[in-house]
């Protein structure tokens, strides 16, 4: 957990989790994730897409359903940063659920940091 870090951008806590720790693969890795980010006070978490499991974008699983309910239920956000086309092109409801979750404010799909930062900015 150490290696992830805590910046402020515009106002805003952010946790960056480095692309080398464990996989966000369940409820148990996101609430290691929230007890971090509660810990450090933190409003938004983000997640490399390199800890992002196939499994994840695959809707029916129904990891990403744990994943986003633990941080909702904690009142965290959760950005995941980088290039998911190849799973977007696997998948129409996929692209159905990126594009309602980058309308709201809980979880956003995002191509790099500097995408946060123009979000976060507004």
């Amino acid at each position: 957990m150490s290696s992830n870090t805590l910046v402020n951008l515009h106002d805003v806590r952010v946790l960056n989790c480095a692309p080398d720790g464990p996989l966000l693969d369940g409820e148990s890795a996101a609430l290691d994730l929230v007890g971090d980010a509660l810990g450090r006070e933190a409003q938004w978490v983000t997640v490399p897409v390199e800890r992002i499991p196939d499994e994840f974008f695959r809707l029916w699983s129904g990891v990403a359903g744990a994943v986003v309910q633990k941080f909702a239920t904690y009142r965290l956000r959760l950005a995941v940063i980088g290039d998911i086309s190849r799973h977007l092109a696997e998948s129409t409801a996929l692209r159905d659920f990126v594009y309602e979750s980058n309308q709201g404010s809980q979880l956003w799909f995002l191509a790099d940091s500097r995408e946060l930062d123009d979000r976060l900015r507004r």
